[in-house]
Order: C-alpha cells, then structure tokens, then sequence
C-alpha cells in the first residue's frame, strides 16, 4: 500500500488538498467492507489493500500497527496528516495527534479495534489559538490482519476547517466502537461500544457526564441494525 507524503499544506481547508471529505471516510469504509466480504467475514489483510481502488482518498488515509495494548504507530501515512502536524508523522505513534486529555480514550478505542475487533470512529476538535482556527475532524479505525501476526489498522483521518499553523493536537469529543463478529453477512453482525461521556444522545438532548482523565469506561450497547 503506497500512500505518498508531502509537503505540508498551508491554512487552507483540509490543508488545501482534495480528498479529505467525509466522501473519503465513505470510501475507505465502503472499501474496507467490500474486502471482508469477499474473505467470508474474515479481516482482511493488509495484502488485500490496493491504493488504487482507494486513490482519492488515498491523501488522509493511514496504516498503523499495533505496538502495545492500546498503542499504535504509524507506517503510512497521507499527506494530509503530515499538513496537520508539520512533519511526516511515519513512525510516529497515533497518540501524537491528540491532546493529553484525550489520549486515554484513543487508548481505550485502539484496544477494541485490536482486540474484538471493531470499527472505532471519533470525533474530532482543536482550539482556536494563535494563528490557529477552530477545526472539527472524524477518524475511522478499521482492524487488519497483519502478514506477520502484528495487529493493524487501516484508517482515515478528515477535518473541516483551515488548519491554520502546525502542529494541531485533537481532542475527542465522540468516539464508538462498532464491534464485529465474524459471521455471514446475512446474520446481525454488530454491537455497539460506547465512551458514556461521548455517546451520541437522545432526544431531548442532555449532555451526559464528562468523566474524571483516566476514568473513561467502555459500555456494549446491542446495535438494533445489521451490519452492512
């Protein structure tokens, strides 16, 4: 899987390059899918991926492997993510993109892609601050089976918004993880986890609880809708 890197991009949105829309997260995803059927539900393997089939998307798209339980690090990475921290984030570890408060939730949400596996989506925001607008994002993290046995993830990073001065640390402000059973297409297939101070509400809306750093929980939530 070849994802090119590049220059980083400037205060423009998406750091001035096409393909880091929420089309991209359908894509990848659609692609991701599409892979696992043709395998019996099995994960696909990081083999499988062809770049071209993913080619607009291919600018924040991502492959990081799992390094320690709840820890990854990338090894490919699009450019835009080296747009958003300034540098080629390429052996960096995920965690190197958001902020301290957030990273024991991306740990908790890396372990159960690994480990159930499971789809993880997280929803993103930075601060406005010097020479640095406001920005929103969405991450998905989709489990792969490595060829030597090391968990991976193939994921997209997107984010709304000029990104304005490098480096940009991300905070959560949603995450679930979509848990996966590896079962015929045509049987429920998923669950849903859910960060309780990030779980999408109910009308009317109240907001629930922030939890204490460090005190994140994971709750299984039965998803009502089979799996696509």
């Amino acid at each position: 899987m070849g994802i090119g890197m590049g220059h980083p991009g400037g205060g423009h949105p998406g750091g001035g390059r096409p393909g880091v829309g929420p089309a991209a997260l359908a894509q990848i995803r659609s692609y991701w899918h599409a892979l696992r059927r043709q395998g019996g539900q099995t994960l696909p393997r990081r083999s499988d991926i062809d770049p071209r089939a993913i080619e607009d998307a291919l600018t924040c798209a991502f492959l990081a492997e799992r390094i320690a339980p709840g820890m990854a690090r990338f090894r490919l990475a699009g450019m835009h993510l080296a747009d958003l921290m300034g540098v080629d984030v390429r052996g960096m570890p995920v965690s190197a993109l958001f902020d301290l408060d957030s990273r024991p939730r991306l740990s908790l949400v890396l372990d159960q892609v690994f480990t159930v596996p499971g789809i993880g989506e997280l929803w993103l925001e930075a601060p406005k601050g010097l020479g640095r607008p406001a920005l929103t994002g969405r991450m998905m993290l989709l489990p792969l089976r490595g060829e030597d046995d090391v968990p991976l993830t193939f994921g997209c990073l997107i984010t709304d918004g000029p990104l304005g001065r490098a480096p940009r640390r991300l905070s959560i402000s949603r995450a679930v993880v979509e848990t996966l059973d590896m079962v015929p297409a045509e049987r429920p297939a998923a669950h849903r986890i859910r960060l309780p101070e990030f779980a999408e509400a109910q009308t009317p809306f109240v907001p629930p609880p922030r939890a204490e750093p460090g005190r994140a929980h994971l709750r299984l939530v039965k998803s009502d809708r089979p799996h696509a």
